[in-house]
């Protein structure tokens, strides 16, 4: 048995968490202390192709192993101007544009660090919708011709019930093999919620450390736990549309 304690520290110029490492024979877990407490996750090494992928928007933003990604405001030079999404060491992996930058209000894109648009995201107008208690968004993905398909609906809670911080926010995917309903609970202001997923797993965890909310009175810097197989851009297309649903980088 071969036990031993790895800390990172992301170059962000943050303390962004400590990983302990366990080995035991064939099989590895490690633990990642957030402001939820400790997360443990566990695979085995020589299983971990087997890891189950979930594409919502494509493949190739799963990853077989757990991510944490940082989450960082653009600077406040225009109002709705979004934020951009990296890893420790600083590489930008997605860009989010707010209506400051789309000139158009209830829209989101998100993009690939290169630039090129991964998910479009409207709030669903129309007379009808106006009337509706629950507004609703829609996540398209696009092709590599250009074409959008829907892949997501996220259901807008009421304008009361954004002010409840248990209250939950639920999301259905559409994909060619089979539709599922995700679920936001927690706070998205505070920094403290999670998305789960139709069997009540965790998929993803939204904080921010306490030693950088200490530092900062506002929570323009925090970090997603992504968990392994988990569309990383779905979990980030959410984030953005939680961001404009309360007001913050990405709304005008």
């Amino acid at each position: 048995m071969c036990i031993y304690i790895r800390v990172c520290v992301c170059v962000c110029g943050m303390w962004m968490g400590s990983f302990i490492e366990a080995n035991l024979k064939e099989s590895s877990f490690y633990y990642i202390y957030t402001n939820y407490g400790l997360i443990r996750s566990y695979h085995q090494m020589s299983t971990k192709a087997n890891v189950i992928m979930t594409p919502i928007i494509s493949k190739i933003y799963c990853s077989s192993s757990q991510t944490l990604l940082v989450v960082r405001r653009r600077p406040h030079v225009v109002n709705g101007g979004g934020f951009v999404v990296t890893d420790c060491s600083q590489k930008i992996i997605f860009r989010v544009d707010g209506c400051g930058v789309l000139g158009t209000k209830g829209e989101l894109v998100v993009r690939h660090a290169d630039g090129d648009a991964v998910v479009l995201i409207r709030r669903k107008g129309g007379v009808v919708e106006a009337l509706s208690i629950h507004k609703k968004w829609k996540g398209y993905a696009f092709d590599y011709q250009g074409s959008k398909k829907l892949v997501f609906t996220l259901k807008e809670p009421p304008s009361s019930s954004c002010l409840v911080r248990n209250s939950s926010i639920r999301i259905s995917t559409e994909t060619t093999a089979r539709s599922s309903n995700f679920e936001v609970k927690g706070y998205f202001p505070d920094r403290d919620c999670i998305i789960v997923d139709p069997s009540g797993n965790i998929v993803a965890q939204i904080g921010v450390k306490k030693e950088i909310q200490d530092l900062m009175e506002s929570k323009d810097l925090y970090h997603i736990v992504v968990k392994p197989g988990i569309d990383q851009a779905f979990v980030v297309g959410v984030i953005a549309t939680l961001d404009y649903i309360y007001g913050e980088s990405t709304r005008c």
